[in-house]
């Protein structure tokens, strides 16, 4: 067989040539959306690389921020970059500041491209990020915010324009470096995940798979997942395998916006955490939209409500869960049923985290480090390997790889931090995660299934239930709940609501009302948040 290098250049080359018709899409609001050919974002990623290379001086290895809204020049940023054998590290624009800046000096950022939009929020980071020699703007945006900045600062279309719209790619090695992206660092600093070209190359022929996400060329797949969210989940290099045109959102992720951009755009597959479709849903509950046109969706990134896909269900929508994490490049896992089963008979299976495909590799481990049975009911973490899924941290520039013992086992494996079952055919089901597991009296309680049922609850929006000290069981659960918009809280009624479906010995005793549930940067639920503003005294808790 012959050896030929998986490589982003590869996909590149394929999408512009054989799906050259097929078109990235970005919404502008009021204006008229702007579209651009598969076959022109190839050619102008072309144009890119050699204004990197030849302007800016950037070789093999170096590392090109992104501080970018998903649009076609981010899109022509994901391709250009990795493909003349530099390395993609996408910024986290909802991160805080302090933590941009540690992660931008981690990695050693020699330029970084930036949506005008966003200056206002780079400008302030430039005096503390002294690797920084090249700032590329696209799009509107004050540019006096950069007046002192002893960076160089180049215009994107000035910097591309003129130049050849073919490039000469090299013949990397497919186990280089392509991209870069850090964990959120909700505990401790950002882990630095660096993803290989042969990594990239095989989770995008996964994500084409049908068990995964399945689209071709006659799909229109609505990124709302950012770009700098774990590669927007495989997708941006995956519609280049198969022709699915993107339409991408840019910076409008409100409601309104996504309601009316799918009125008018008629995407069929759509791709986001739960937060942003729980947004949607009351938006054209209260304003109707034809969104007639989205037959699936992917969630992600949190635990997505059975209640919330029932409402979708009514819609013609399907929901469907999905598993994942920046470790793991990030599929892992996805709910698709069985096939030949009733509509009834799917619903065990669809809240569920989902099958695991060829390429991950499972296995739970309990407390005292045996493997456990695939038989559904023993609970312990999920450990994983496979060609997409991360061996160690990046150390650095000119560091070691780190492999903590918390998240990397002795034999190779990745620690997840999540606990839960897999069912004899390999359906995996979370239970909570390891640090959010409330251990009472001995017992295990699972915070994700109380919120869970608690969210079923007409009069609640969102719900967040955490660990607190407890004289007697050593922690107990307390709920923080957030309601609908007219509704008034009765905990006991919420308590009781709970009581049909859980165990009585795990229902909270302590209530707290609250306007929103805290969210990191990606959307999840910012469980600490909430453990420290119990600890500090700052909730309104009613005790039944």
């Amino acid at each position: 067989m012959q050896d030929v290098p998986l490589l982003i250049s590869r996909i590149l080359e394929h999408g512009r040539r054989i799906h050259g018709k097929s078109q990235v899409t970005t919404w502008t609001g009021e204006a008229e959306p702007h579209r651009r050919s598969f076959a022109e974002i190839g050619g102008r990623a072309a144009q890119l690389a050699h204004a990197l290379h030849d302007e800016l001086g950037i070789g093999e290895s170096d590392v090109v921020g992104t501080l970018m809204w998903n649009n076609a020049e981010h899109v022509e940023t994901y391709f250009a970059v990795p493909s003349m054998g530099a390395v993609l590290h996408t910024l986290n624009l909802r991160l805080p500041a302090e933590q941009l800046v540690w992660i931008v000096n981690h990695a050693a950022d020699r330029a970084v491209i930036v949506n005008g939009s966003l200056l206002p929020l780079l400008a302030p980071l430039l005096p503390h990020l002294p690797t920084i020699e090249h700032i590329v703007v696209s799009g509107p945006g004050d540019r006096s915010l950069l007046a002192d900045t002893e960076a160089q600062v180049h215009e994107y279309e000035e910097l591309i324009a003129g130049r050849p719209t073919t490039y000469d790619w090299p013949e990397l090695d497919e186990r280089s470096a392509a991209a870069m992206c850090y964990t959120s660092g909700t505990t401790g600093d950002p882990k630095g995940v660096v993803y290989s070209h042969r990594s990239v190359y095989l989770h995008s022929m996964q994500v084409n798979m049908q068990e995964s996400m399945g689209l071709d060329d006659r799909d229109t797949a609505l990124l709302v997942v950012p770009q700098f969210h774990v590669n927007a989940w495989g997708l941006a290099h995956g519609t280049f395998m198969t022709g699915i045109n993107m339409l991408m959102p840019d910076r409008f992720l409100q409601p309104a916006p996504l309601a009316v951009m799918i009125e008018r755009e008629r995407p069929t597959y759509a791709a986001a955490v739960p937060t942003i479709w729980q947004g949607l849903l009351a938006e054209v509950t209260a304003h109707p939209r034809d969104l007639s046109s989205l037959t699936t969706v992917t969630i992600g990134g949190a635990a997505c409500p059975p209640a919330l896909m029932e409402a979708y269900d009514k819609l013609g929508i399907r929901l469907c869960q999905a598993w994942g994490m920046t470790e793991t490049s990030p599929l892992g896992t996805m709910a698709h049923p069985p096939a030949g089963l009733s509509t009834e008979e799917q619903w065990p299976y669809r809240i569920t985290q989902g099958r695991f495909p060829t390429g991950v590799e499972p296995r739970l481990v309990g407390p005292n480090g045996d493997i456990l049975p695939w038989d559904g009911t023993s609970a312990g973490e999920l450990e994983v390997r496979g060609p997409w899924i991360a061996g160690a941290y990046y150390g650095g520039a000119g560091a070691e790889a780190i492999r903590p013992e918390d998240r990397f086992s002795a034999d190779g494996w990745l620690k997840t931090g999540d606990v839960g079952v897999i069912s004899p055919d390999g359906y995996l089901t979370l239970t909570d995660r390891a640090k959010d597991v409330i251990k009472s009296g001995g017992e295990w309680i699972s915070s994700q299934e109380l919120e869970n049922t608690l969210m079923g609850h007409p009069d609640v929006a969102e719900a967040a239930v955490v660990a607190v000290p407890d004289e007697k069981w050593g922690e107990r659960p307390l709920a923080a709940v957030v309601l609908k918009d007219g509704a008034t809280v009765d905990y006991a009624a919420l308590r009781s609501f709970l009581g049909e479906k859980i165990a009585k010995w795990q229902l909270p005793e302590r209530w707290t009302l609250i306007p929103v549930v805290p969210k990191t940067s990606v959307g999840k639920f910012d469980k600490k948040l909430i453990r420290k503003q119990y600890a500090d005294g700052e909730l309104d808790v009613t005790t039944l």
